[in-house]
């Protein structure tokens, strides 16, 4: 089984719907590949799963034990564990990994997904379905 690994900031709302929407397909489909997330900063995240998540979860029908139970800080083992890397928002988190994991910075693929602070949570969550989707569909046709 490969591994993708989901990183955002706070590891509390949108990597952990980026992990449950893909393991959540991933196992519909049979696809060899199980994700997980992680943050870069989790100390600024409450604890648990983000309400905005965990109802976009539920009206999709995707199982909560798709993801984790609490927000996890990355490590080094993190990355070096994933088949691929993603970053939800490359002008928010690629500074944070060179600072962070310098040797990993140009090792990542970052989408463009914004946080709270720039964009609804539907309108992120819609545009983590579509991105994990499309990703999904790639590694099914890589084989």
């Amino acid at each position: 089984m490969r591994e993708i690994l989901f990183i955002c900031t706070g590891n509390y709302y949108r990597s952990r719907y980026c992990e449950a929407l893909f393991n959540h397909e991933a196992s519909r489909r049979g696809l060899g590949w199980r994700a997980f997330s992680r943050g870069l900063a989790i100390n600024f995240a409450p604890p648990g799963l983000s309400p905005f998540t965990a109802r976009r979860m539920k009206e999709r029908g995707i199982p909560r034990d798709t993801t984790g139970e609490e927000p996890v800080q990355v490590q080094e083992a993190d990355l070096l564990r994933a088949a691929r890397v993603v970053a939800l928002k490359e002008e928010e988190h690629r500074p944070m990994v060179a600072r962070l994991h310098p040797a990993w910075e140009h090792r990542i693929m970052y989408w463009k997904i914004s946080d709270l602070d720039a964009a609804t949570a539907e309108v992120a969550l819609a545009a983590i379905e579509e991105r994990v989707l499309a990703l999904i569909g790639e590694l099914e046709q890589a084989g």
